[in-house]
């Protein structure tokens, strides 16, 4: 089994995104499988563990964030689609901007 963090930075001012809900789901269903909040150094971790060849869904609540520090919500909900190839731990990273956003597998 494999385990999963994330983090979400502020590409705008150029610092972690604190307080940001995020959700594990199982893919193509509404079925959450853990929740947790970005700490103020940006990162969440989720305590459970992920079955290889499964396809999860980490969902990003952005918009009190946007709202807040960017002053517009462009982009109030981020999904991030994934699949669970062996048994590492799994990094997903979020850079986030009023008006875009990235991710990439990381480490």
């Amino acid at each position: 089994m494999s385990s999963l963090s994330c983090h979400v930075l502020d590409t705008t001012h150029g610092q972690p995104a604190p307080q940001v809900p995020v959700s594990l789901l199982e893919f193509g269903t509404l079925t959450t499988i853990a929740t947790a909040v970005t700490d103020t150094d940006g990162r969440a971790r989720f305590d459970c563990e992920l079955a290889i060849d499964q396809t999860y869904t980490l969902r990003f609540a952005t918009q009190a964030y946007c709202q807040q520090r960017f002053g517009t919500v462009f982009f109030p909900l981020i999904e991030v689609h994934f699949q669970i190839a062996d048994q590492r731990h799994y990094h997903v990273p979020v850079l986030l901007s009023a008006y875009s956003y990235s991710t990439y597998r990381g480490s």
